[in-house]
This record gives C-alpha cells, structure tokens and sequence, in this order.
C-alpha cells in the first residue's frame, strides 16, 4: 500500500527532516550514542547555541531524541529509522558524486531527500513517479534511490506528525 501526502505535507516533512542541525543531531548521536545535554556544544561545535536549541526541541516534539537520566540525549527507535534514512541517502549520494564529488554529509543527505520530495505528492500523475534526477540519466542511479525512498515513505507512514501542516500553511 502506497501512502500519498499532499504537496504541502510533503514540503513541510522535507523541511523539517532536510535541517543541517538536526541531520547533525541524529547522525552524532547514531554514530556516538548518548550526548549529554551539557556536552551538545562541545560535541558539535559547527552549530549555534541557538542552532542546537531549536534542532534539540524539534527532535524531541516529533520523537526522535529522549533525555535518559545519567545519559544524555538518545535516539528513539523513531530516530534510529531516521538516522538509517540519513545513512542511505547518503551513501547514494556518494557513490554517484550527488550533489558534487566532494560534498559534507549533511549536505548530501538535504540534496537527495529534495530529490525524493516530488515522488510522494498526492499531486503527482504517477504515485511512483521517478524524482528528477538532473545529470544522473543513468538507469543504475535511479534504481539506487529505491532504497531511500522507501526509507522516506516507510518514515513518513510511521511519523505522520512531520507532515502535518498548519492552518496557515493550508491558507498560503
């Protein structure tokens, strides 16, 4: 079963998953368990005081971090699935240069899941409609964004809270 998501839902759900500090968040954490919440300018030292703030309220809002006494911030199983989307997305990435041959992962990960934005849009003609992938023709490249994609689907079915838009939102 295919779930569709509105254009909106699926702009609001990218923009929150596509944010450099909360990509870093989850990615530190998946990577280097707990993280103190004393230690999370220390430990990611590239993002603001308010950067890290904002990532840290979002990622507990929609479930992706826990507080553990004596350990720190942790990811949820939620943010487990996340951190293992990041991880696909960019490993396609890399293996096909995408967005560049040289790319900070973060940046990788932003790039494909935009990549992946138009194939889940209740709009689209096709549910399975093929992302547009401008300079990779290669069928072996869009045959690897399978993965990610299904990652982003299976998230998204499971954490409908991330593609929820406001009433503002709804009347823009």
């Amino acid at each position: 079963m295919t779930t569709l998501f509105t254009t909106a839902e699926v702009r609001n759900a990218i923009e929150l998953l596509a944010s450099r500090p909360l990509i870093r968040l989850v990615t530190e954490i998946d990577d280097n368990g707990a993280i103190p919440p004393r230690r999370l300018a220390a430990t990611l030292p590239d993002l603001s005081w308010h950067q890290l703030r904002r990532a840290t309220e979002t990622a507990r809002t929609h479930g992706l971090v826990r507080t553990v006494p004596g350990a720190g911030l942790e990811l949820t199983d939620s943010g487990s699935e996340l951190a293992d989307l990041y991880d696909a997305a960019a490993r396609w990435a890399r293996r096909h240069a995408y967005p560049a041959p040289v790319c900070e992962f973060s940046n990788r990960v932003r790039h494909v899941l935009h990549l992946l934005t138009p194939s889940f849009a209740a709009e689209s003609t096709d549910s399975l409609a093929r992302p547009s992938v401008a300079g990779l023709t290669s069928a072996e490249a869009e045959k690897g964004l399978a993965r990610p994609r299904a990652l982003l689907l299976q998230w998204l079915a499971g954490n409908p809270q991330v593609t929820r838009v406001s009433d503002a939102e709804r009347v823009a």
